[in-house]
């Protein structure tokens, strides 16, 4: 179980990660994408910082739920956006992304200043 755990954790660390340095380097399929939904360039790249602290905190035992928590919380954000789209697959992918993140904090509640 714990190699999947840190499999699973290592596999959340990379999405958020790589999906906040895509917002913040302003990639242009994900500035055309957000930009239809209200998006602009400024917050799309405070969405991606918010990402990528998220991913970070993820990697350290003592905010590892908080970071779950934001990571969790920008997926989400992204689901919306993905629902409204209609892009199905993307969403599925990012539902089960967000379960796991739960299936993260659920492992970690108690471990974080913030939640202690």
């Amino acid at each position: 179980m714990k190699v999947f755990s840190l499999a699973i954790l290592v596999v959340l660390i990379f999405l958020a990660v790589s999906s906040g340095i895509t917002k913040i380097a302003l990639m242009q399929q994900d500035v055309d994408f957000f930009g239809k939904y209200g998006f602009s360039n400024p917050i799309l790249v405070a969405y991606g910082l918010v990402q990528v602290m998220g991913g970070i905190m993820l990697a350290f035992k003592k905010t590892r739920f908080s970071g779950a928590a934001i990571v969790a919380v920008t997926f989400l954000i992204s689901l919306v956006v993905l629902l409204m789209e209609g892009n199905i697959p993307v969403s599925i992918a990012t539902i089960v992304a967000t379960g796991l993140l739960g299936f993260i904090m659920k492992q970690n509640w108690g471990t974080d200043p913030a939640n202690s």
